[in-house]
């Protein structure tokens, strides 16, 4: 399963912009949060603390990639 995931990741996700990447990480863990077994590994408020910090971080990173 490790491989298949790398490989999605190297052929799709790499490929996205860091904002996309981070908006699709947010998706990943809302749903985690919500899934079953890890309900209670994520409070709603981890998430939002999580996404605060995401979205506040991702224009450092897109500033990084365009001066590279």
């Amino acid at each position: 399963m490790a491989t298949d995931a790398k490989q999605l990741y190297v052929d799709t996700i790499s490929h996205l912009s860091p904002k996309e990447r981070l908006q699709l990480a947010a998706i990943i863990l809302e749903d985690l949060a919500t899934g079953g077994e890890f309900d209670d590994a994520w409070s709603e408020q981890d998430l939002r603390d999580l996404t605060a910090f995401s979205l506040s971080v991702a224009p450092t990173h897109d500033q990084d990639n365009e001066a590279s």
